[in-house]
């Protein structure tokens, strides 16, 4: 008997997760699998604007409509008890963020899908590791998407976490049906591509391989994010459900996010999955050391005064003048990615989106934050110190948190 696609790595997950597990070459397949197993086209879905355009664009591929909801200031998430009753009595599902490993308020969300009979998906692909009163985020909804290109660094891989052994057996189809082949080349570049980073990385390269990739246009985003292109998008959205017709943006940074990778991948990526709790522990460290500093978020200094350090894809720090910082950040070797600027409803419009009723704090939140690398905590650390980055707090006071001894602006952890 012919064993299921990547089923060894997805058996793995699910020992980790206690749940059924697909495996995926990438979480945006992953949770284009669950949009179109639970959502029919032109169903109403609710999400944060503060997220990645290409999850906008799975979505859109899936034929559905995105509802962006209310954000909390604190930590970017969708705000549950700012999301108008209206708005909640007209969407079919709900989508959380976990953004950069953040969890999402999802007991109450998950109690009111419950209420309301609609599914709850979770994209995880942040927040492997991250725990909700002990229980692994990906685990509260209906399904949860997660990535190995995130805390593994693999550059490919993902799985969708499902309720039951039936429905796995379902989606496995589905995602058969969607995968194209792959070829030897592009498998090695997959399996090379981290470890060349990773040299770059150790040699200190990386300012001239940046600034060289940018001269040359070899990037795919001019900025923070990718082209809209409308005009072409509306044609496009005609067409959906459709990955094909979406493809020019359901791509850019994963041109694999489809593809199905031979031995030589997955075999790298399951040694990868293999070392992910030395990944976790390095995580926490470097979440502790940024976690005291004066330009942790609010969210994520009460989460560490009461949890201990969370093991997060990005520490979110709130910085003035954040974009100037973000490009002297290179000088330092530090290439910050993963800030979702402007928010969803800005960068989409109403035409392909429709806006939160409040965007203040999306706003706010998208303009200041600085996804910082946990990995490398000291050598950020220092470089907003050197730069005398100054914190950025919201209007609204924070909450003091007990326990908490942030630094001074300006200062952060030592070497």
């Amino acid at each position: 008997m012919t064993m299921p696609y990547g089923s060894r790595l997805a058996a793995t997950m699910a020992r980790r997760l206690g749940r059924e597990c697909v495996y995926t070459p990438s979480a945006r397949l992953a949770l284009y699998l669950a949009l179109r197993r639970w959502c029919r086209p032109g169903a109403r879905l609710l999400m944060s604007p503060v997220n990645d355009d290409v999850v906008l664009f799975v979505v859109l591929a899936a034929g559905l409509r995105p509802v962006l909801a209310p954000v909390s200031v604190r930590d970017g998430n969708i705000d549950p008890a700012a999301v108008p009753e209206s708005t909640w009595r007209g969407v079919d599902a709900v989508l959380t963020t976990n953004l950069y490993g953040m969890p999402d308020q999802v007991v109450p969300l998950r109690r009111r899908c419950d209420e309301l009979g609609i599914p709850l998906f979770e994209d995880a692909a942040h927040a492997i590791g991250t725990h909700v009163e002990g229980q692994p985020v990906g685990t509260f909804g209906t399904a949860a998407a997660f990535s190995l290109s995130k805390h593994v660094a693999g550059m490919a891989g993902g799985f969708l976490a499902v309720g039951d052994a039936r429905t796995r057996r379902e989606l496995e189809l589905l995602r058969d049906d969607l995968l194209v082949p792959g070829r030897l080349s592009g498998d090695l570049a997959t399996t090379l591509l981290p470890l060349a980073r990773s040299a770059v990385r150790t040699l200190d390269l990386v300012r001239p391989v940046w600034r060289t990739m940018q001269r040359l246009g070899l990037l795919e985003r001019d900025g923070f994010r990718m082209a809209l292109h409308a005009p072409r998008l509306t044609v496009c959205a005609s067409r959906a459900p459709s990955l094909a017709a979406h493809d020019p943006w359901l791509r850019v940074d994963l041109h694999g996010y489809r593809t199905r990778h031979g031995a030589l991948v997955r075999g790298q990526l399951a040694l990868r999955l293999a070392g992910l709790e030395r990944d976790l522990v390095r995580r926490r460290a470097g979440v502790s050391l940024l976690s005291g500093t004066s330009w942790a978020a609010p969210a994520l200094r009460a989460r560490v005064a009461s949890d201990g350090p969370p093991p997060l894809f990005r520490v979110p720090l709130l910085v003035e003048d954040r974009d100037a910082l973000v490009e002297r950040m290179v000088r330092h070797g530090v290439v910050v990615g993963y800030v979702y600027d402007p928010p969803l409803d800005d960068y989409a419009g109403a035409e392909f989106v429709e806006p939160s009723p409040d965007p203040s704090a999306a706003r706010w939140f998208a303009a200041h934050v600085l996804p910082a690398d946990p990995l490398l905590a000291r050598r950020i650390g220092d470089a907003l110190a050197g730069e005398r980055a100054t914190a950025a707090r919201p209007s609204a006071p924070a909450i003091p948190v007990p326990g908490a001894t942030p630094s001074a602006p300006g200062q952060g952890p030592g070497q």
